[in-house]
Formats: structure tokens, sequence, C-alpha cells
């Protein structure tokens, strides 16, 4: 029987002892599979949102910079909008607090060049297309009927100008973000004066509220935690340093390894051998932290007319090197193995020179890292040097098999012949380590060439004088003299 109570109809049966029992209707298969589906959803969606969160927590922990930047993007945009929640201050600005406001939001980066790069180039362009545009309005005025032509005219020729200047490098290296901020306001200026009466007026109002948003941002970023550019691309330059050094040194070492012991690298050896492929991948980085860097006021031990133009010289001779530190790891791949008496013969020479050349990569990344001049440098380029001609030297003592005219010889001779084969080397034997002798000699003059670089740099940027004596066996090398 069915019985309606409160609203709801629900179904009961008679038992034997006279009651009756609520009838509880079996859930569905339609019903089951949505509370499955629900559940996969709901644990798809909480496992992807844990997911992000911890990826989110480790991008944070890696580096700490990046959660810095967000706090004071934060703080800067809460400073800002007290010019739109207070009315005093909103009646100041006359209404355009929201422009501070759009100021912050696109100029703020991550470090104090790149912030001082879009707010010169923000203010300057800002007066600049706004005196533009208040002239060529007053200009179009005078005109009488032909105010659209001569607006018309002028929004073309500017916006034609400024355009076409961010196509020359120099210019979009620096200026790009400039030019096109004096686009958009020129050509707001200049349009909206057409239906605007106070343009003067409205005009001053917008400069102001920049000034205002740009000032903040410089003031936060410079004495909040502040991360320098320069600074960053300092600390590049020592790190791919240091890399190449370890790169050559483990390079070399896989190579002359025996056989049995190559096979077993782990994996912080692999990471110093592939350390050249971080100085070929950083050519974009170092160009742009120089040209963010020279924004950046006075800090630390760089002075206002710091040389940040030779860390991209510097770089481009860091390169060199490691494209003579790729092609040694091909050598090292070599599906044909080197004969162990080959190996013999060049092994003491190439390990030499070898580390003779991450010495010199080793003390160049401490006269970066310490803005100090080296002491003995001399000394280790003319180490180099000696290791270069004891390498060529051993190239030119290498015995070469060579075919002669079959000659019957006596049993005397048969005996010298047996031995001297046994030290002769073919020619198939010998080009894969020819091949290795001439990129290390190569990479030795390459590294002349970045000393050369990081001298230059250390007499421009006044690094300080080297007090430490020279060790004892420095003292008894002389270094070559310089004609």
């Amino acid at each position: 029987m069915a019985s309606q109570e409160a609203g709801k109809l629900e179904w009961r049966i008679s038992v034997d002892n006279g009651t009756t029992e609520r009838l509880v209707p079996r859930s569905g298969l339609s019903k089951r599979f949505f509370l499955w589906l629900k559940g996969l959803v709901m644990k798809v969606i909480m496992e992807r949102i844990a997911k992000f969160m911890r990826k989110a927590w480790r991008i944070g922990a890696d580096d700490p910079a990046k959660v810095v930047h967000c706090l004071k993007v934060g703080l800067a945009l809460s400073l800002v909008s007290i010019f739109y929640y207070m009315r005093p201050l909103y009646d100041g600005v006359g209404g355009n607090a929201m422009w501070a406001i759009m100021t912050v939001v696109v100029v703020f980066e991550s470090n104090v060049g790149a912030t001082f790069c879009k707010c010169v180039n923000r203010v300057v362009a800002t007066i600049l297309a706004g005196s533009l545009g208040i002239a060529v309005h007053w200009v179009a005025t005078q005109s009488g009927k032909a105010e659209v032509f001569v607006i018309g005219c002028s929004v073309f020729l500017f916006a034609f100008a400024a355009t076409y200047s961010r196509f020359v490098p120099s210019f979009k290296a620096r200026f790009d973000y400039g030019a096109m901020i004096f686009i958009l306001t020129f050509s707001l200026v200049s349009v909206g004066g057409y239906r605007v009466d106070k343009l003067v007026e409205l005009a001053q109002q917008r400069v102001s509220t920049i000034a205002i948003g740009t000032s903040i941002c410089i003031i936060i970023t410079v004495f909040f935690c502040p991360i320098w550019a320069g600074s960053q691309l300092h600390r590049l330059i020592e790190r791919n340093l240091e890399k190449l050094a370890d790169s050559l040194d483990g390079c070399v070492a896989e190579y002359f390894k025996e056989n049995e012991v190559s096979t077993n690298r782990n994996e912080d050896t692999n990471m110093k051998l592939q350390g050249f492929k971080c100085v070929l991948n950083s050519k974009g980085t170092e160009e742009a932290m120089a040209n963010l860097a020279r924004w950046e006021p006075a800090h630390g031990s760089f002075n206002f007319r710091h040389p940040w133009k030779l860390y991209v010289k510097i770089g481009a001779a860091m390169r060199r090197c490691a494209y003579c530190l790729e092609n040694l790891s091909i050598c090292i791949s070599y599906e044909t193995e080197t004969p162990d008496q080959v190996k013999k013969h060049f092994g003491e020479a190439c390990m030499k020179l070898s580390s003779a050349s991450s010495k010199i990569l080793r003390e160049l990344m401490e006269m970066v890292k310490n803005t100090r001049k080296s002491s003995k440098m001399d000394f280790l380029v003319f180490d180099m040097n000696s290791a270069v001609q004891e390498l060529q030297e051993t190239l030119k003592t290498v015995p070469i098999e060579t075919k002669k005219p079959e000659e019957v010889p006596s049993e005397e001779e048969n005996k010298v012949d047996s031995e001297e084969r046994n030290t002769l080397m073919s020619l198939h034997e010998v080009l894969p380590v020819a091949t290795l002798v001439s990129l290390l000699i190569e990479n030795a003059a390459r590294i002349q060439t970045a000393v050369e670089a990081v001298d230059e740099l250390a007499n421009l940027a006044d690094f300080e004088q080297d007090s430490k004596k020279k060790s004892g066996d420095n003292n008894t090398k002389q270094p070559p003299l310089s004609s």
C-alpha cells in the first residue's frame, strides 16, 4: 500500500506479525554509474590540484627570488591603490588613478634593470608623445577645416617613424617598449583631443599618474630585496667558466679511462661532462642581462659606468671554447675503439694540457668572482703553452706503420722487425686521437682569447690587484716575454 506524509510518497508492505515495513527501492544501474563517475572525477580533480600545488611549491623552493618578486608586485599594487580608494588622493589626480595601477602592472619586472628600463621608457615616451600630441592638436585647430586631415597625417607619419625604429637592432634592444608607448600615447592624445575640450589638463593628469606608478615601482624594486640584473650576469659568467673547466677535465679524463671504468658513469659525472651545453645556450640570456644592467644605478662593486658589454664579449669567447668541447664529447662516443697503446702514447701529454687549460679557466672564474686581478695568470698561460708544445712534439714522434717493398729478411732482422712492429701504429688507429689532440690545441688558443677578454674587463672595471704571493713552484718558471 502507498501512504503520503508531509508531501512525500512512500511504499510499505505488510509482514506476518501484522505490522508494516517501509519499502526502500534498490538503486538502479544508472545511479550507481553516476556515483562511480562522480567519485572518479573528484579523484582526478583532487589529484591534479595536489600535483599543481606540489609543482608550485617546488618552483618557489628552488628559486625564492620568484616568491620575493610576487610579494613586491602585491605591495606595489596595494600602495598605488590608495590613490583610488582615498577621496583626497583620488580628487588630486583627477579620477585617473587607474592609470597608475595600469603602470605598475605593465612596468614592474623581476629585476631592477628591467624595471628601470620600462619606467624610463614609459615616462619619456609619454611626455614626448603627449607634448607632440598637444602641439599637433593646436596646429590642427588653427588649420580650420583641414583639422581632421592634419591629425590623420600626423598620426600616420609619427606611427610610421616609431614603428620603423623598432626594426633597428640597437634601438630595439633598449627603446622598443618606449616606441610602443609613444605610438599609443600620441594616438590617444591627438585623436582623443578632437572630442575633448580640456586636452592639456587631461594629458597633465595622465602624466602625473604614470609618474606616481613608476616612482612606486622604482622605490620598491630598489629598496626592498633588490634583484640586480648586473649581479645575475656576473654570476652567470662565473658559473659558465667553472662549467667549462669541469667539462674539459671530464671529457679528456673520460676518453683516456680504461674501457671497464668508462662504462660506469654516475649522474654527477654526466652533468659535468655536459656542462658546456649551458654555455652554448646562454647567449640570449647574456645579451638581455647586459642590456638591462646598463640601466641600473651603481650597486655593490659595480660602478655606474661598468663595462657590461665586455661580459657579452667574454661569453662569446667562452662559447668558442664550448664548441671545441662539444666536439671533444663526440670523440668519447666514437664506435671505433682506440687501442690502449695509442692512448698510452698520448695520454700523459693530453692530460697535462687539459689540466693546464682548466686551471686557467678556474683562475678566470676566481678573477670574476672576487673582482680581483690575478698574479699568476702569466705563469698559467706559460704552462699551457708549454703543454701545447709538448703535445705537438708527441704527435710528431708517433711511430706510424708504413708498407715497404717485400724483401727477404735475415733471422736477426726478423727479431728486430717483430719488436718494432709491436710499437708501430697504423694511421687508422692514430686518427681518432689526432682529432682529439687538434681540438685540445685549438681549445688552448681559444682560451687565450678568453683570458684577453677578462683582462680587458679587469682593467676597465678597475679590479683590485691581487696581493697574494706566487707559489714556490711558479717562482721557478718564467712567463714568455712579450714582444
